[in-house]
C-alpha cells in the first residue's frame, strides 16, 4: 500500500511541473507574433486551430516546425506538442 501511495504522489508531482500549452506560448515569445483572436505578424491561434483540427501530435509538431519564422525559436517537441494541444483546444 505504501508503494502505491508513493507512485501516485510522484505522478501528481510530475503533473505539477508540466507546463500547459498556454504557459509555453508565453514563455517562448509566441505572443510577439500571434494573438488568440486576431492576426498579427502571424495568424491568430484560432485560425491555426482550424488548420490543425484533427491532426495528430506528430503532424502538429511538423506543421509548427515547418513555419519559416519558427526555425529561430528553441522549443522541444514536448513544448510543441503542448502548444499544439492548446491551439487545437481553442
Amino acid at each position: 500500500m505504501q508503494i502505491a501511495g508513493f507512485t501516485v504522489g510522484v505522478l501528481a508531482a510530475g503533473a505539477v511541473f508540466a507546463q500547459s500549452g498556454a504557459d509555453v506560448v508565453k514563455a517562448k515569445g509566441c505572443m510577439n507574433c500571434h494573438a488568440v483572436d486576431t492576426k498579427k505578424m502571424g495568424p491568430s491561434f484560432k485560425d491555426a486551430a482550424a488548420k490543425l483540427k484533427g491532426k495528430s501530435d506528430a503532424e502538429v509538431v511538423a506543421a509548427l516546425k515547418a513555419a519559416k519564422p519558427h526555425a529561430s525559436v528553441k522549443a522541444s517537441d514536448d513544448d510543441l506538442k503542448a502548444i499544439g494541444k492548446w491551439i487545437q483546444s481553442l
